[in-house]
């Protein structure tokens, strides 16, 4: 379809959108179910600058997992990383990374190179919309004029812009695409009335219009802002309970007799959502001059957490009088969270590499993790099931679905006889009895 022909979107406002061609900029672990879910009603072009990704998609191959090959079969998307290609689209939704940098600031880089694109490719009446989670007043103060600049158009009159915060949660087979409710702001309220009928017709959950663009924003990092301190509690909790020597499950189960106690437990925060969007709040506040010290504590104390994980591994260690030319470790999962491939900002990764730099022997088992980008990008070789001998030490980071499902028998096998510790991360498997020479300890 030609610019022309589709100028002023009158396609669009005529047929409620049902004809329109959707553009799908990122095609990661948001922005791929997001094509997949707009496939189900409207042509969409899927874009990724990633050549290899593009050409596995083609052969219905998702190297997130996310989405199985069959439903790649049966959707009708047009891959590609031709830029050129954008120019076809009604709608250009933008769904990239946006990580930290060394300096735990927001890292814009992938943002801005994806609007400069679809600035090159903007035409008349197209509507852009925005997924990426990003500080307050990103999308505005930044992305709009970036797409001024590539385009030579002006946004409002030539082409329109919206915000709508993803809320993938990867690895969630329930609150998928089609089944979360959506948050969507945009430039004014014409713009507004067009994406929310976008979105309700792909999704079967209500769509919260937002007052402004700020506003979605804002309410974006605050989710998982929230969560952030949530398990930040859980955590500082979890290292009191160490001093003082009791369980913090025994603490939390009695905790949670009371109707409005927050069902949060402690756990490693790692990954790109949890253990970076804080970050965005905080730049963005400091850079108005207020420092958010309730953000930064929470933040320190998870970052924390892997250290704390190892100096309690070394002092079991040296209370036990392992012998340490023959002590043997096997950690079991790797990634950033359960049944996910993703090593992204790992902190069982941290664990393990700090364990391994005090010239201790790992062994890792991780059903799930990517082993050519973890050896790739750590050095770390993963070793297979069957390979696994007798553990002095079993340290359970990961609670993978394979290993919730274990039996005792089965974690038995897994450790020496005599003197064996596992350190059981999440509690997985508080109602196994163990054999009494197996020491669990849990955070």
């Amino acid at each position: 379809m030609r610019a022309e022909e589709r100028k002023g979107n009158k396609r669009i406002d005529e047929d409620g959108g049902k004809t329109a061609t959707v553009g799908v900029v990122g095609l990661g672990y948001v922005g791929l179910p997001v094509a997949i879910g707009f496939s189900k009603r409207y042509k969409v072009i899927g874009f990724d600058v990633d050549e290899q990704k593009i050409e596995q998609l083609k052969k219905h191959n998702d190297i997130t997992r996310e989405i199985s090959k069959q439903e790649l079969a049966a959707s009708a998307i047009s891959y590609t990383s031709a830029p050129e290609d954008l120019s076809l689209c009604d709608y250009l939704i933008v769904a990239v990374p946006t990580p930290i940098n060394e300096h735990k600031e927001p890292d814009l880089s992938y943002l801005i190179a994806a609007s400069e694109t679809v600035g090159q490719h903007l035409t008349d009446g197209v509507t852009v919309v925005y997924e990426s989670t990003v500080y307050p007043g990103t999308t505005e103060e930044i992305c709009i004029p970036v797409l001024e600049e590539a385009s030579g158009l002006k946004a409002g009159e030539s082409f329109y812009v919206a915000y709508s915060p993803e809320r993938i949660n990867p690895g969630d087979r329930q609150h998928t695409f089609n089944q979360i409710e959506k948050i969507v702001a945009a430039q004014n309220k014409d713009v507004l009335e067009k994406v929310t009928g976008l979105y309700q017709s792909v999704i079967d959950a209500p769509i919260f219009k937002a007052d402004s663009i700020k506003v979605a924003e804002t309410a974006k990092v605050l989710e998982n802002t929230q969560r952030d301190i949530n398990i930040a509690l859980m955590n500082e909790l979890a290292k009191i309970c160490d001093k003082v020597g009791i369980d913090t499950t025994d603490v939390l189960e009695a905790a949670g007799t009371k109707w409005n106690f927050l069902p949060f437990t402690p756990g490693l925060v790692g990954g790109h959502c949890i253990g970076v969007d804080p970050y965005y709040l905080i730049y963005k506040a400091k850079t108005l001059g207020y420092t958010p010290a309730f953000l930064e504590a929470a933040r320190k104390i998870n970052d924390s957490m892997a250290g704390f994980v190892h100096r309690t591994v070394l002092e079991d260690i040296i209370r036990t009088k392992y012998d340490l030319q023959n002590l043997r470790i096997t950690v079991m999962g790797i990634t950033f969270k359960e049944n996910v491939p993703d090593i992204r900002n790992s902190k069982a990764l941290e664990i393990v590499q700090m364990l391994l730099e005090d010239g201790l022997s790992v062994n890792v088992y991780d059903p799930v993790a990517d082993s050519q980008v973890l050896e790739s990008e750590s050095g770390i070789r993963l070793t297979e099931k069957q390979f696994l001998q007798p553990a002095d030490i079993l340290l359970v980071l990961v609670p993978h679905k394979e290993f919730s499902v274990m039996t005792a028998d089965d974690i038995s096998r897994l450790v020496k006889k005599d003197q064996a510790l596992v350190f059981d991360l999440k509690n997985i498997w508080r109602d196994h009895r163990l054999p009494s020479s197996i020491n669990r300890k849990t955070l």
